[in-house]
């Protein structure tokens, strides 16, 4: 079993910057996929970006595209996503989620490949 739980939501303004974290426990994660979705009211849960743990290669929504950025940091076994220029469009619930199979691809991962999930952190984005 692998245990996902994401820290570092909050309300920001509109053009400002947060960083999620995602502490990660449980099994080895070396050779799992991480990604980070959102899902706001009414609407949903949406892909926003992943990366391969072992090697650190990466892959992004059109929507976040050089603005957000996704990272990991090996020895505190946790996942990052730096979100800059924030809209109220990003404001949303954000989870981040691990892969246990292997796709040459990181665009062959949608949500159903994604086997374990963090609890959510919020962010609000005021305009």
């Amino acid at each position: 079993q692998v245990q996902l739980v994401e820290s570092g939501g909050g309300l920001v303004q509109a053009g400002g910057s947060l960083r999620l974290s995602c502490a990660v426990s449980g099994r080895t994660i070396g050779r799992y996929t991480m990604g980070w979705f959102r899902q706001a009211p009414g609407k949903e849960r949406e892909f926003v970006a992943a990366i391969r743990w072992s090697i650190g290669n990466t892959y992004y929504a059109d929507s976040v595209k050089g603005r957000f950025t996704i990272s990991r940091d090996n020895a505190k076994n946790t996942l990052y996503l730096q979100m800059n220029s924030l809209k109220p469009e990003d404001a949303a619930v954000y989870y981040c989620a691990a892969s246990i199979r292997v796709y040459s691809s990181l665009r062959d991962y949608t949500e159903r490949e994604y086997d374990y999930w963090g609890q959510g952190t919020q962010v609000t984005v005021s305009s």
